[in-house]
């Protein structure tokens, strides 16, 4: 049996693309405004204010949780690309962060396993998505437990 994510089996049709996401990861040198100068914090900007079909996702981290140098901040923003232009898409959450030191953008295809994973014992998860919560990574980790296992994980045992 093998466990994997959609990298593994690039090439091989075991999965396919059904979407793209957009990621920015942001190196700030300040907390984002209006946040209380809170060491993390997320902010969900909603696709009916934005007139979109995907909500924008960001995510900020400090020092304070040992993943970059003293006084630096992390954001990463992120959505479903839905246009040509995705960088154009994320504007908004760039213009609420504010000014950056550094930006690294990366669009991503998203993959969806379509293999006969019980027959094949190959079970693939799907690609991360825009959501900064791992709410649909968990479910499908837990989908995943459910195929493989033939039941559903009680997590109150």
């Amino acid at each position: 049996m093998v466990i994997c994510d959609p990298s593994y089996v690039k090439g091989l049709e075991k999965t396919k693309v059904t979407g793209q996401v957009i990621r920015a990861i942001c190196i700030l040198n300040h907390f984002i405004p209006n946040t209380n100068d809170s060491d993390s914090c997320q902010i969900i900007l909603p696709q009916k204010q934005l007139n979109r079909n995907s909500d924008i996702y960001i995510t900020m981290v400090s020092d304070a949780h040992a993943v970059c140098n003293k006084g630096l901040k992390i954001a990463i923003i992120s959505t479903t690309v839905e246009t040509k232009d995705p960088e154009k898409e994320i504007e908004p959450a760039i213009e609420l962060i504010g000014d950056r030191l550094e930006m690294f953008i990366q669009v991503s295809d998203i993959h969806e396993p379509i293999n006969d994973a019980a027959a094949e014992q190959l079970f693939i998860s799907k690609s991360y998505d825009a959501t900064s919560h791992f709410e649909t990574s968990s479910k499908d980790v837990l989908a995943m437990y459910e195929a493989i296992t033939g039941e559903k994980l009680d997590l109150n045992i």
